[in-house]
């Protein structure tokens, strides 16, 4: 036995009859090297006249488990994100305003309606709108959608500028746009920090944030789906406006987090063997609906509908 080891053991036993005790009967394990291990402090012991305190047991569920307590509350989102004052466009913006029945309101209570319908028959809270190609209207119906939706008494949407290449939806609302997702996704913030709440009850926001060199690859790095997991259960509802389909992958690996997808196609404009290539970068996901966007007003029969049945309501009032 070695000089060290004997004093190692000599100052235990000392130690012990200080204490009124006896020697700790454990050995001195030898490491595999044939260095003597000291023993470990003796935190659990209390000393002469104290009484040792048995630890506070860990919430159950009920099931015998431990159970945590999740940070991620509506609570907590109200108390940390930030509340911004809005300037929304009030030409694109269509229900910021004091007019309920303005041109293009009730074709967004149409679609409205649709959800609910299909949501009736199949799981639906994550929707990503999309279109073929640029200029088609995408961010456009994403962000009159998810104001639609909260107009309903205690609905909650969850807006998301997923377009990191080129974002619109924070110039269309008049707020910033940063910080944001790609903030989020490059893990420089947290979940509460890139939300954003404005002048519209329960309506909340995610800015695209700051412009990054590889958008691709940074939605796919695993902290989208974490994002959309601790999410989904504070909200009704969650849009996530894409980049376009044919040009960029991105799109369809946004579609991955997604329940649906909600096409865009312009009138007049995007061509049909374009929107048949943007139908199959989304082959085995939920295409919940096309939306046709940019008719004149003349071709807008269910506006043309609306005008006269409100005439006739006042006529009969």
């Amino acid at each position: 036995m070695s000089r060290i080891h004997e004093a190692l053991k000599r100052a235990e036993q000392e130690r012990a009859a200080s204490q009124g005790g006896r020697p700790d009967a454990s050995p001195v394990m030898d490491l595999p090297s044939g260095e003597p291990m000291a023993p470990m402090p003796d935190m659990a012991r209390p000393t002469a006249g104290a009484t040792a305190a048995a630890p506070a047991p860990a919430p159950s569920n009920g099931q015998g488990m431990p159970s945590f307590t999740n940070p991620f509350t509506f609570d907590t989102l109200l108390a940390r994100c930030v509340q911004s004052d809005w300037q929304p466009d009030a030409k694109t913006m269509l229900f910021f305003g004091s007019e309920e029945n303005g041109l293009g309101t009730e074709q967004f209570r149409t679609l409205r309606s649709r959800l609910y319908q299909m949501r009736e028959k199949t799981s639906l809270k994550k929707i990503l709108v999309t279109s073929a190609l640029p200029q088609e209207g995408k961010s456009f119906v994403s962000a009159n959608l998810a104001q639609v939706l909260v107009r309903q008494h205690g609905r909650r949407v969850l807006l998301i500028d997923g377009d990191l290449r080129v974002a619109r939806l924070h110039t269309a609302l008049g707020t910033t746009s940063s910080p944001g997702l790609a903030d989020y996704l490059l893990g420089e913030s947290d979940e509460f920090s890139v939300m954003q709440r404005g002048p519209m009850d329960n309506l909340f926001f995610i800015p695209c944030g700051r412009t990054v060199a590889h958008p691709a690859e940074l939605i796919a790095n695993g902290r989208l789906k974490m994002l959309m997991q601790r999410a989904e259960p504070l909200f009704d509802w969650i849009i996530v406006d894409s980049p376009p389909a044919v040009p960029v992958s991105d799109a369809s690996q946004l579609a991955n987090f997604c329940d649906g997808v909600l096409m865009v196609v312009r009138s007049n404009a995007t061509p049909y063997d374009t929107a048949q290539k943007a139908r199959q970068e989304f082959q085995g996901k939920t295409l919940v609906g096309v939306v046709l966007n940019g008719i004149t007003r003349s071709d807008s029969y269910s506006r043309y509908y609306y005008e006269v049945y409100e005439k006739s309501a006042k006529q009969n009032a």
